[in-house]
Parts: structure tokens; sequence; C-alpha cells
């Protein structure tokens, strides 16, 4: 079996990224739509890449999602993500086995080796799909466009590999299933430590934080908190829905929240099952971030805010009366 279908596996230290699932999922809807690599462009087997050091449980969790093969490279070079050895690994294997189509979560890390990778490859990429067809053998990309508003539909003819990031909860994850397994190639690295000129002196991890990439239900607040002070109603009612805290661009630029909070088209493109905008007036740059989202809930005490034009829900009063209220219930049905 051809594997043509390939799917980067996303982690930080050993743990995925939830949403690269979400992408094996989407590689196995474009492989069953395959009647067969030889009548078609795009091949019907599905592998995984796990690049990292100490990753080899990700294999078997690779498997457990339904990917037939798995390329492992476990190096101490690939301990801490930096885009140099990853994406000359990537560049490397795909210019050797020439796949149809790699995918990858649309992250940081994703959209990085994905660049990188595709200046190598001579290809392009695709970023942020939220439908794909292959039904023809040649994969039509849906992907958003104008902030949104509308959707374009995108087809890679004649370079190879076609290389698409696919946007969070846009797709679904298959149900895990511990029994399966598959066969396991281990590549090595392509660059030596002295080679790579990065590196990575520490991190910073806010403890305690839902994702924001992965989160179903997402609470936001702007520039109508009024201040750091006034995120303490709205990070209690994202604490109650277990759910995640986001922030307007305005709020992150007045200092009043940590940027990796921030949703927009200069933050994070999330797609929740629920959006609650707290005091956010409606912005376009950050419509384009959560506009996707199944239900928008917003909270604003400017009955003509633009914000209540793009939502399912507006509810017009003080936010600071409105949300504790609002939480409040939340835990009395969840009888916290």
């Amino acid at each position: 079996m051809a594997n043509k279908v390939w799917v980067y596996i996303d982690h930080f230290k050993g743990n995925a990224v939830l949403t690269s699932w979400e992408a094996v999922g989407a590689a196995k809807m474009l492989a069953a739509q395959t009647p067969g690599a030889q009548q078609s462009r795009v091949g019907t087997g599905v592998a995984a890449l796990i690049f990292g050091n100490g990753v080899e449980g990700l294999a078997q969790q690779a498997f457990s999602y339904g990917v037939d093969a798995v390329k492992l490279c476990n190096d101490a070079t690939l301990a801490d993500f930096r885009v140099e050895p990853y994406a000359a690994l990537l560049s490397k294997l795909a210019d050797e086995e020439r796949p149809d189509v790699i995918l990858a979560a649309t992250t940081p890390r994703g959209r990085d080796i994905f660049a990188t990778s595709a200046v190598d490859l001579h290809t392009g990429v695709i970023a942020d799909a939220t439908a794909l067809d292959a039904s023809d053998g040649l994969v039509r990309v849906t992907r958003p466009v104008y902030a949104g508003k509308l959707s374009s539909i995108v087809v890679c003819k004649d370079k190879r590999p076609q290389m698409i990031t696919l946007r969070a909860r846009a797709f679904t994850a298959p149900e895990p299933d511990g029994s399966k397994s598959g066969m396991i190639e281990k590549v090595q690295p392509v660059l030596a430590e002295d080679a790579i000129s990065t590196k990575v002196v520490d991190y910073a991890i806010e403890e305690n934080r839902v994702s924001l990439d992965s989160a179903k239900i997402i609470v936001s607040g702007g520039r109508g908190v009024g201040g750091p002070e006034g995120f303490e109603p709205v990070r209690e009612l994202a604490k109650a829905f277990g759910g995640a805290l986001g922030a307007s661009r305005a709020a992150v630029d007045a200092g009043w929240i940590p940027y990796a909070h921030q949703v927009g088209q200069t933050g994070k493109v999330v797609s929740p099952d629920l959006y609650v905008a707290c005091g956010i007036s409606g912005a376009i740059q950050h419509l384009v971030g959560m506009r996707t989202a199944k239900v928008i809930v917003a909270i604003n005490k400017d009955a003509e805010a633009s914000i209540f034009r793009n939502v399912h829900y507006g509810v017009v009063g003080d936010l600071f009366k409105i949300v504790p209220a609002v939480t409040a219930e939340v835990k009395k049905r969840s009888g916290l």
C-alpha cells in the first residue's frame, strides 16, 4: 500500500496537540474517497510523521487513531521544536518518497515547518482549510477569504506534495481504538546539533490554562472590561464552563492580558462550539478569529455595537452584572 497521504503530528514534549488527531481524521477521509492508488493521483495509505525525543508512545497513539504507518525520528536534536532540524527532515523524507498530500494542524509549529519545507520542495502551502475533497483524485481545499466573509476553493494542480494546514475543529478526530497497530519506520535526523543555529533556553508555561486551539467553549473579554481586573468575571465564567479565556486585540494591546489569549487575525483563529464575547465591539480583526464558532453570544452595553450583527444571541447590558449572574447559573446547573 502506498502511503501517499502524510500527517505531521504536532506535539509538545510528547503530548500531542489534539488537532493533530483531527488531521488524521481528514487524512483518512481523503484516503477513503480514493478508489485505489492506480486510479487516482492520491494514494490510499495514511502515514504519520512523528519527530522528537522520547516520543515512541505517540506512535501507538497514532495507530489507535487509524494511521497505517508511522515514520518515527527519535533524537536528542529534536527534543525541542526548532524549525531547522524539523523542516530539514520533513523535506528530505518528502523529496525521497514524494507523497501526494501532507497535512498538519494550523498551529504555530505546523505553519513554521510547512512554510520552510515548502520552499525546499518547490511547492506551496494551502493554509487554514475548513473542508477537503479528493473525489476525483485532486484535493480541493475550501478555506476562508476576505476575513472569513467568503470561502474559496483552492487546488494545487501541478506541484507535489500538496501541503495543507487544517483549521482547528473543522474536522473530526476518529474514535481511538487501542487494539490497532501498524508499521513503524525509524528514520534518522538530517542535521547534527552543531549545524542548528537556534537553541531553546527555557519555557514559560502558564499553568491551568485551557488551550484556545482545542477549547469547545471560549469566553473572551475586550475593551469593555475596563482593565486587568475587569477580566476576573470573564475568567470565572470561562472556568465555570470548563472553557478557555480569550481576549480581543484591544485588551492585549492595552496590557490587560497576555498575548497568548488573543483571538483574531493576529492572534488565534478558533472554532469552538460556544463563543461568548464580553465587552467586545466587533472589529473585523477579531471577527476573523471567531466567526466560525457554532454558537456566538455577545454581551455589550452598546446596543449599536457591530458585533451584534455577527452573533446568534445578543445581550445588551452591563457585563459586570450579567456575566456573574450567568456564572452563578452555570455553577448551579453543574453542581459546582
